[in-house]
């Protein structure tokens, strides 16, 4: 996927935000937008000339303030003093998100020093973490849901589906579909902790998606299989109408998920800076035995600033040692990561993220969500996408199925297993954490079992010999060369396993040595090509590809008469 193909999020100033000068607020509150960052500086120009002459209604992510409190007395106290309209209440989190009569930053200096106040704060915005660029990815022989058979969630044992029935899996996002097939099989719970409603229709997508990913029916016979096998599915849609959430919303839908009996939350959203309350939020969870799995972002490209949630999970210096989370970044088919999953010293692990197949929700902009046909589905929307949001409920699934496998097991000792089974057997990097997922040597390690390693699969290298029309030419360093184009096709005896994005060597042999004349990285296809320029005579030349963890290496030797 080019970079055109991803949409980038971009930041442009809120011309309306009232001054910050003495404001105790988190400083990186921020007002994020789909944007490409080459229309930026335009729409930011444009929405403040509107500014002038149109009304606007105020974001309350600039306008309210979250007031943490030791008592409901005290609170009482201060919004006596200071009046605010109480927005919502977060008991567990000992926190309301008001509306002042004042000015923002009046009101906040205002109850800072308050007794039995224990801060005012500003609103984090948090945005879903894709790019819902889908592609149509199918090549013959390669499976539409190619994610579950690379992961080797296919391979987890029978038992294990079934016994995740006793596991909840909560999905913290823009709602879902649940009348979508692989949904609807699962009977969802569901709540709306913005509008304190059962209804949680996805207009934005973003949610269905993840939610078909993480939990859909694996029993049904129709459409895709989720990862969590048969766990339940409790959706909680904590986004606005413009599919966008604050660390409020987040917070209270992460206290609602526990307080509802979930025992993993997935939370493929984030956005740079963290609040106490996010924080508060976090660590309710955490106390209480929940594991948390956390997207960590699609900005490599654009700065790889450090995402929250995720950063609270896995803490950032950590090298995915100990935390009390998961920071999930992308992989590629090829299993490297993908260009646009952030790096950091907190990735835990990596799954699947560039172009999986999940469902898509029913109302959608075809234009946004493209839909492609499945083969054998009588019902529903599907589609590829990309970014770590569909990475993370991956893991969310897998982390069900090793509860499954070993109720005995915390949660903290659940993200240990994944993080040691996964492909780089206890290795770490800022890329891809300890590895791809590899769901059924987590499940195999959870219930003390062994399990075969994950089989290497064979590469084989195709070369064609193009003479290319030019005559022969002259050089200041070689007389009568003539030039000859090489066409290289790289291939994998396993249908999962993507040969494009890998690098490819060619050598001539002179001297008794082999010389490298050129490198390049294959195409999404596994071809690459060359244009030498060779004297005349014959000549001994050799394609490489040194090989991966999932794809071992190839030679093809070839002689070339000029």
């Amino acid at each position: 996927m080019s970079r055109a193909d991803i949409q980038v999020q971009a930041a442009i100033s809120d011309p309306l935000r009232p001054p910050m000068r003495d404001l105790p607020l988190h400083p990186s509150v921020r007002l994020f937008v789909l944007l490409c960052t080459t229309v930026a500086a335009a729409a930011s120009t444009a929405l403040a000339a509107q500014a002038s002459t149109t009304r606007i209604a105020p974001d309350p992510v600039t306008r309210n303030v979250v007031v943490a409190y030791t008592s409901r007395e005290a609170l009482d106290a201060a919004l006596a003093r200071f009046p605010a309209r109480v927005v919502r209440r977060l008991p567990r989190l000992n926190a309301v998100e008001v509306d002042p009569a004042l000015q923002r930053d009046v009101f906040a200096a205002s109850l800072d020093d308050l007794p039995g106040i224990t801060y005012v704060d500003g609103l984090e915005r948090r945005r879903p973490l894709a790019e819902p660029a889908l592609v149509a990815a199918f090549r013959p022989g390669l499976p539409y849901e190619w994610q579950y058979v690379a992961t080797r969630a296919d391979e987890v044992p029978d038992a294990v589906l079934r016994a995740a029935a006793s596991v909840k899996v909560a999905v913290v996002d823009t709602g879902a579909d649940v009348t979508h097939p692989d949904l609807a099989a699962k009977a969802p719970e569901t709540y709306d902790v913005v509008r304190k409603r059962a209804d949680v229709r996805d207009a934005a997508g973003h949610g269905t998606f993840v939610a078909s990913l993480a939990a859909g029916s694996v029993t049904n016979g129709d459409g895709i299989a989720g990862f969590a096998g048969d766990a339940q599915l409790l959706v909680v849609k904590a986004s606005g109408a413009d599919g966008m959430f604050t660390d409020v919303d987040e917070a209270a839908a992460i206290v609602y998920a526990v307080d509802h009996g979930a025992r993993v939350i997935n939370l493929s959203l984030g956005g740079v800076g963290t609040s106490a309350l996010e924080r508060r939020a976090v660590e309710y969870a955490a106390s209480r035995n929940v594991l948390m799995v956390a997207a960590a972002g699609n900005e490599f490209e654009v700065g790889n600033p450090t995402e929250f949630p995720a950063a609270l999970l896995q803490p950032p210096g950590s090298r995915g040692q100990g935390g009390i989370g998961l920071a999930v970044a992308a992989s590629t088919m090829s299993g490297r990561r993908a260009p646009f999953s952030n790096t950091g010293t907190h990735i835990s692990l990596a799954a699947p993220g560039e172009n999986v197949f999940g469902a898509i929700a029913g109302g959608t902009k075809p234009g946004e969500w493209p839909r492609y046909t499945l083969p054998g589905a009588t019902a529903g929307l599907y589609g590829w996408s990309t970014g770590t949001s569909f990475a993370t409920p991956q893991v969310t699934g897998a982390a069900a199925l090793v509860m499954a496998a070993n109720p005995q097991l915390s949660a903290r000792q659940v993200a240990a297993i994944l993080k040691a089974s996964a492909s780089g057997r206890g290795a770490w990097t800022p890329t891809l954490g300890y590895g791809v997922l590899d769901v059924a040597a987590a499940v195999a390690a959870a219930s003390g079992q062994t399990v075969s390693e994950r089989v290497q699969a064979g590469a084989w290298l195709k070369v064609n010999v193009l003479r290319s029309r030019a005559a022969w030419r002259r050089s200041s360093t070689r007389a009568h060369s003539k030039r000859v184009r090489l066409g290289v096709w790289l291939r994998s005896s396993a249908p999962t396993i993507s040969p494009a994005y890998r690098v490819v060597t060619l050598e001539v042999r002179r001297g008794g040595r082999w010389k490298r004349l050129a490198r390049t990285t294959t195409r999404t296809a596994g071809q690459a090509h060359w244009a030498i320029g060779l004297r005349p005579g014959t000549h001994r030349l050799r394609v490489t590809y040194g090989g991966r963890w999932d794809l071992r290496g190839a030679t093809r030797l070839l002689r070339v008469r000029v």
